[in-house]
């Protein structure tokens, strides 16, 4: 079996849904999501986040609508972004319906806590009248009364039970198009509900790490959580959820997805740790290139390797590369092979450029593939 054999992940296969034009399930990317943390009335703070998210590369949004203010502002949110909006109900049904006549891409919802079953009928009439999809999302931190009666505490069966109780709702008002959520801030519940989950249903999945913590703890907690759930297939749809801006989210998100080889956006650094044998000061070159490079969105790797011993064998497996040599010059890689020599003062603005000629390539290829296409 060779290195790329390795690489290739069988996704679980799932139904297929759409949040306004991003198709989940199926054959369809895995997408990234986060969820803003303005004030929703606050139109302005709310655009200026979810921008910065897109910048981020976020393929879906998710923004809360508590009261009716919420859903009034929403209406002019979703003409001022250009992904997605999931609109996050609790509780009152009316918010739903409102959220599906101002935009809303899908409502994130419990059937269970929205009332009596002829609210729950108006809700998905509105989401049908507005071709609008849904997510039910099941939280260990909110089970239902009877579930945990039954099984004492929070525990997977329980998140899982919950989670098709809903879904039989939907379905018994012949509604399919949603997905579905059990999360859960221990990772080892979270990880056992979706893994019985993706084994009752085909029904589209999205996977979070509730609760995860701040940037740093909660990166690792749900990159363990995440990583081994996509890693097995499952997956469809994912939220990075950190103490943190939603950005930051979405960069997780994206490095955890490139990391398995499922998604590729941007420049994938490889860089070693560094020791005493490094020829440049590759902890501060790396961190300059991730700034500088941070707007290429083009799918490019990239090799940082401080000395000889690593650097060849790493630049082979990259698109470019650069391997710390002697007398203040390092070598160049370009697919995989030495390509040239460059002086330590002119590095980081030699590397800058190639990539961004790289990434003009791949652009310019891309769009003469889609006029051949057309």
């Amino acid at each position: 079996m060779n290195y790329r054999e390795y690489q290739q992940i069988a996704r679980r296969k799932s139904r297929q849904i759409s949040v306004g034009p991003v198709k989940v399930g199926g054959e369809a990317p895995i997408s990234v999501q986060t969820m803003t943390n303005t004030l929703t009335t606050d139109v302005e703070a709310t655009v200026a986040q979810i921008l910065r998210a897109e910048k981020a590369g976020v393929d879906i949004v998710r923004v809360s609508c508590p009261d009716e203010e919420s859903t009034a502002a929403l209406r002019e949110i979703v003409k001022r972004v250009n992904v997605p909006v999931v609109a996050d109900i609790h509780f009152h049904y009316k918010r739903g319906i409102e959220a599906a006549q101002a935009g809303a891409a899908c409502l994130r919802i419990n059937p269970g806590n929205i009332g009596s079953p002829e609210r729950v009928r108006e809700v998905i009439k509105a989401a049908r009248d507005h071709n609008c999809s849904m997510r039910i999302g099941v939280n260990a931190g909110s089970l239902e009364k009877h579930l945990l009666e039954k099984y004492g505490e929070p525990n997977p069966e329980a998140l899982v039970e919950s989670a098709l109780e809903h879904a039989k709702i939907l379905q018994d008002h012949d509604f399919h198009e949603f997905k579905i959520s059990v999360k859960a801030s221990d990772v080892f519940m979270a990880v056992a509900a979706y893994q019985q989950l993706a084994e009752q249903c085909d029904h589209p999945l999205h996977i979070g790490i509730t609760e995860a913590g701040g940037k740093r703890a909660g990166t690792v907690k749900s990159s363990i959580g995440l990583g081994s759930l996509l890693w097995a297939g499952i997956g469809d749809t994912m939220r990075v959820s950190l103490s943190a801006e939603p950005e930051e989210e979405v960069h997780v998100g994206w490095d955890i997805l490139k990391s398995l080889g499922l998604r590729h956006r941007g420049v994938r650094i490889i860089s070693c740790p560094s020791c005493a044998r490094q020829g440049f000061n590759v902890i501060k070159t790396v961190e300059t290139l991730e700034e500088r490079l941070a707007h290429i969105e083009a799918p490019i790797t990239l090799s940082i390797i401080g000395c000889v011993v690593n650097g060849p064998g790493e630049a082979l497996m990259t698109d470019l590369g650069l391997t710390g040599g002697g007398n203040g010059r390092h070598m160049v890689y370009a697919a995989g092979k030495t390509d040239h020599t460059i002086p330590e003062a002119e590095m980081l603005e030699h590397l800058v450029k190639l990539v961004e000629t790289k990434a003009a390539e791949i652009e310019a290829a891309k769009e003469a593939a889609k006029i051949a296409a057309e």
